[in-house]
């Protein structure tokens, strides 16, 4: 029989972690420079996604700001100048390693929400990108801005995403260009969810993960996973998984729960499994 696996006490070395209930919220903590990556940093948040996919006391994950900016990218100093020096090997090995932070996130079967205020670019709105669900605050400011550092916009999987969030056109132009998009243009575009003020942005966030952790979170799992999955399906092979994952959901007692408790008209408690 499986042990229970728990990552409530982890205490990692390059971003700060805390939990509010089952709600995981993680910060980066380089407040000085704006929040940015590292390879050490990159390499932790990688091994955290792909551990919480095995997490029972964690069921949704924060990503918020850390003294007004959520990150700024992959740091100047610490990383784009040692790629330089790079040969293609070991490029290729770094590269892969940025896409593996998003997959992780993609597949840790956790609702993941982003907290954006202040700067948000490069990796940074890649990691916002790849979150469920995005909040934003009027500073918000958010580029892909790798072509201005002479790259592809195409990086860690943002000419796959960035179009079904806010749609082919403006993410082709916000991907050639580089340019900075507001808070209120993500607001009305669909990849913010809601606007909040700064000094309530992260308790907003928190307060949206503990409505969705309320409810049966082994099926927000399975929500995840096709939402996910389906990008790569047609119509008849996504009503098809649909169905299985359903059939999946209606063996769990969360489901028993919830018609047991329709019948004496009460509020289910559901208990993610």
């Amino acid at each position: 029989m499986l042990t229970t696996y728990k990552m409530a006490d982890l205490k990692p070395n390059h971003f700060l972690w805390r939990m509010e209930g089952d709600v995981a919220v993680i910060k980066l903590d380089r407040p000085d420079r704006k929040n940015p990556l590292t390879f050490e940093s990159y390499i932790e948040l990688r091994d955290t996604f792909r551990n919480l996919a095995y997490a029972d006391d964690v069921n949704a994950v924060v990503i918020a700001p850390n003294e007004g900016n959520y990150c700024s990218g992959g740091d100047v100093h610490d990383i784009i100048g040692p790629l330089v020096s790079m040969d293609m090997k070991d490029l290729l090995k770094f590269t892969r390693m940025t896409g593996d932070l998003v997959k992780a996130m993609i597949n840790c079967s956790k609702p993941i929400i982003s907290a954006v205020d202040g700067i948000s670019v490069g990796a940074g709105a890649i990691m916002a990108m790849a979150s469920d669900m995005r909040l934003a605050t009027p500073e918000a400011k958010t580029a892909f801005l790798f072509t201005r550092v002479g790259l592809a916009g195409c990086d860690m999987g943002a000419c796959a995403m960035l179009p079904r969030i806010i749609g082919q056109g403006r993410a082709a132009e916000l991907l050639y260009t580089g340019r900075s998009m507001s808070a209120e243009e993500g607001y009305s575009w669909g990849y913010f969810n809601a606007m909040s003020t700064s000094e309530e942005i992260e308790s907003a966030a928190v307060t949206m993960a503990q409505r969705i952790t309320a409810g049966p979170n082994f099926a927000h799992g399975i929500t995840k996973t096709q939402l996910n999955q389906e990008w790569n399906m047609g119509l008849d092979q996504a009503i098809e998984a649909e169905a299985q994952a359903q059939a999946i959901c209606m063996q769990t007692k969360d489901f028993e729960r919830a018609y047991n408790a329709f019948v004496a008209k009460e509020k289910p408690v559901f208990e993610g499994a």
